[in-house]
C-alpha cells in the first residue's frame, strides 16, 4: 500500500465508525439509584393507576412511547383523572429503538407511578423503572406492590460508585403510609 492512500484508508474508516456508532442501539443506561424515600420527595405527582392508551411518536430522531394512565388515586400533586406519561424509546412500523431501563407497560396493568414534570411540560416515570410499582390484577383490598430490582449501571448519588438495586415489595396501605409519612415531614404536596 502506498503512503498517499493511507489518509484515503482512514477517513473510510472513521466514516463507517461514526455510521456504526448512530445505528447501533444503546444497550446500556447509568442510573441514580433512588430510594423510596428519594422518589417520594422528589416526584411532582404520585398516583395509583391503570395503563389506558399506548401510542409512539418520533421527537426528532428519536422515539418516546406515551401512556395514558387512568387515575383512581392520587398520593402527591394535582388532583386529575388521566396523566399522560413519555418513557424514552419504544416502535413505530418497522424501526425499534430500544432504551435501556425504560418499562413497556401494557394496556390494563395497574401500577403505582411516581411521576415529574419538566419544564416543557412531559411527565416521565422517575428513575425510569425505579418509579414504578407493579399492583397485581383482582380486587384484593390491600394489594403487594412491587418493583423488580433494575439491572442497568446504577451509581450510589453520594459516592457516585457502582451499586447493586433490589427488589421492593410491600403492601399497599404501607406504602400509602410511608408516602403520606414523608410528605407531612416535609410539607410538600
Amino acid at each position: 500500500m502506498r503512503s498517499a492512500d493511507l489518509p484515503a484508508v482512514k477517513r473510510h474508516l472513521m466514516i463507517a465508525l461514526c455510521v456504526t456508532s448512530c445505528v447501533m442501539p444503546l444497550q446500556s443506561a447509568t442510573l441514580e439509584r433512588l430510594s423510596l424515600d428519594d422518589l417520594i420527595a422528589k416526584s411532582t405527582v404520585i398516583v395509583r393507576g391503570t395503563v389506558a392508551d399506548t401510542w409512539a411518536a418520533f421527537n426528532g430522531r428519536d422515539i418516546y412511547t406515551h401512556y395514558k394512565i387512568q387515575v383512581s388515586e392520587r398520593f402527591k400533586g394535582p388532583v386529575r383523572r388521566t396523566v399522560d406519561v413519555v418513557v424514552p424509546g419504544g416502535e413505530i412500523g418497522e424501526v425499534h429503538q430500544p432504551v435501556a431501563g425504560s418499562p413497556v407497560l401494557k394496556q390494563g396493568d395497574e401500577f403505582v407511578f411516581f411521576l415529574w414534570t419538566s419544564k416543557a411540560g412531559l411527565t416521565w416515570i422517575m428513575g425510569l423503572t425505579q418509579g414504578l410499582f407493579v399492583l397485581p390484577g383482582g380486587k384484593e383490598a390491600d394489594p403487594m406492590a412491587t418493583r423488580e430490582a433494575n439491572r442497568e449501571l446504577m451509581l450510589d448519588p453520594d459516592t457516585a460508585q457502582p451499586v447493586k438495586d433490589s427488589a421492593v415489595k410491600l403492601r399497599l396501605s404501607e406504602l400509602r403510609s410511608r408516602i403520606a409519612t414523608k410528605l407531612g415531614k416535609t410539607g410538600i404536596q
